[in-house]
């Protein structure tokens, strides 16, 4: 059965993004007008492909930043102007620190504020701020689904262990404000989805956890051996939940997080 989006306005934040392209050809797939919000202007060869295997025209790039209000507001006037009202929300745009040998590393007492402050204020404000103003309007609207892209370590710890083979000093770390900020889109969620709810419009989160994506292949190894389904998670397992995220399907969906893990917080 084909999930149908047609007629419908979907925005994706931080779409030039790793997995900007994933939701995005998610989304066109489905029949649904993609609005790519980012602040580079460049279309990357992932996304450049998805474009070339879809309808292009559905596509519309608007150069915005989550971490400036009025820039927002001012993608909301230019959406509704050229596209139509929004009725999908993703919320994607978000800084991540993969590991690896080549990044910096810090000891936990010695990670600089600049670092911490970046992260929460991309993908826990950044958040908060797209949906001060997408999601109102939606919710002024009375329909649509909101959907805010957690995290595997939003409700668990990085294991240590799992970098501790990366020739690097200090030992990698990952950056404690990523799962602070996850943990936060996750209560904004169940905030919102009570508050908006009698109006009619739906609020969830989707974790993935471990996506497989150019990390070495001890970490892989090692990552793999504790999940249930022993693999890293592909860009096709995460558009099935995407879409139901993001339509009918999920009508009676609200507050929820939708985890993608293959089974990694189970034990």
């Amino acid at each position: 059965m084909r999930i149908s989006l047609d007629g419908r306005v979907a925005v994706v934040t931080g779409v030039l993004g790793r997995l900007g392209p994933v939701w995005t050809e998610a989304l066109l797939g489905a029949g649904a007008e993609v609005v790519g919000i980012d602040l580079a202007e460049e279309i990357p060869a992932a996304l450049g492909e998805v474009l070339g295997e879809h309808d292009a025209t559905r596509f519309h790039l608007l150069r915005a930043d989550v971490t400036d209000r009025a820039s927002v507001r001012a993608a909301l006037a230019e959406c509704l102007g050229r596209v139509g009202a929004p009725a999908v929300l993703v919320n994607n745009a978000g800084i991540d620190s993969p590991p690896s040998a080549t990044g910096g590393s810090w000891r936990f007492d010695d990670i600089p504020d600049e670092v911490s402050g970046a992260v929460l204020e991309v993908n826990a404000l950044g958040t908060l701020r797209m949906c001060q103003v997408f999601g109102a309007e939606m919710a002024r609207r009375g329909t649509g689904s909101v959907i805010n892209i957690g995290s595997l370590y939003a409700g668990m710890a990085p294991d240590p262990r799992l970098y501790e083979h990366l020739p690097v000093d200090p030992p990698f770390l990952k950056p404690p404000a990523y799962g602070m900020s996850k943990a936060g889109v996750a209560a904004l969620t169940r905030y919102l989805a009570a508050l908006w709810g009698p109006l009619g419009l739906r609020v969830n989160t989707l974790s993935p956890g471990g996506v497989l994506g150019g990390q070495d292949e001890r970490f892989r190894a090692k990552f793999t051996d504790r999940v249930p389904l022993r693999r890293m998670a592909l860009p096709a397992d995460l558009t099935g939940p995407l879409l139901f995220l993001a339509s009918d399907l999920s009508s009676y969906v609200t507050g929820t997080e939708l985890m993608v893990d293959g089974g990694y917080v189970c034990w």
